[in-house]
């Protein structure tokens, strides 16, 4: 009797021990396949997963954005330099049974495989370039790269997120030399943008002389207009009131001779000859005609 609780518990320590052994969780970033004696049995979500321990296998799936990096390389562009050229891949699973399959089944280790990948098209690409063109057409490398890894991965169960080209660099010699080019177009660029600036000041400054010049000829103008417009105003007075009266007009100048000469006139009583007294007290006559 004792024999057989010994029995019994025993089968008990052990089926506790194979059940415990079986007991697998998956994580919500994960998905799993599961392999029995070696073939595709069956597929696992997110949560309790038990397996028959030693008969089943779990393999368990990363279903999250990753990044793999491609690994600096020297390549040789069309026109013969050695760029050192280093980029990104970025990546998932999808979520799919049939997708997380493939990742395991149509390709092995597809993260390397991703690496390879990218590092052979990027030799293809940028070796049709030169380096200036690899400079400035990142934007088009990485178009390309990203084409050409979604089409080699189609039938691999992932999705290629995007690319990311971190750097194409020269040699050491070839990147001094662009260097003193840069600095010597920026010198260039700073002589050419202050004769410039110096040619916009004297052009500004002549301007300003010629306005100058051109108020100062219009005030003398405008002077001498002016001046017309009063001889001609006199003229006409002299034509308009004292024409057949010289005597008038010649008592006109002379008052305006002796105002000058601070004189006094004398204007007499009909009948009686005006006179003149002059500043020093002479007294001079008027001679009428």
């Amino acid at each position: 009797m004792v024999s057989t609780y010994i029995i019994l518990g025993a089968i008990g320590f052990v089926g506790g021990i194979f059940l415990a052994a079986g007991i697998r969780t998956i994580r919500p970033t994960e998905r799993a396949v599961i392999e029995r004696l070696g073939k595709y049995n069956r597929f696992a979500e997110p949560g309790f997963q038990w397996v028959i321990p030693f008969v089943e296998k779990i393999v368990k799936v990363n279903i999250t954005e990753m990044m793999v990096d491609a690994q600096q390389q020297e390549i040789i562009t069309k026109d013969k330099l050695n760029a050192i050229v280093d980029a990104q891949v970025y990546f998932k699973v999808r979520l799919d049974e049939q997708s997380v399959m493939n990742s395991q089944y149509q390709v092995y280790d597809y993260e390397t495989q991703i690496v390879q990948l990218a590092r052979t098209t990027l030799r293809n690409i940028i070796g049709t370039l030169s380096l200036n063109e690899a400079n400035s057409e990142r934007d088009k490398i990485n178009s390309n790269l990203m084409t050409t890894l979604i089409k080699e991965t189609k039938n691999w169960g992932i999705d290629i997120v995007r690319t990311e080209l971190k750097e194409i660099n020269p040699p050491q010699d070839v990147q001094e030399t662009m260097n003193k080019v840069v600095k010597a177009e920026n010198e260039k660029q700073a002589a050419v943008d202050f004769a410039t600036a110096t040619e916009t000041r004297a052009d500004g400054e002549k301007r300003a002389a010629i306005k100058v010049a051109e108020g100062q000829a219009q005030a003398v103008q405008i002077t001498a207009k002016a001046q017309a417009e009063a001889i001609k105003l006199v003229n006409e007075s002299a034509e308009k009131y004292f024409k057949g009266n010289a005597q008038k007009l010649k008592q006109l100048e002379v008052t305006e001779s002796s105002l000058k000469n601070n004189s006094k006139i004398i204007f007499a009583e009909k009948g009686v000859i005006p006179t003149i007294v002059i500043g020093d007290g002479n007294i001079v006559p008027i001679k009428q005609k």
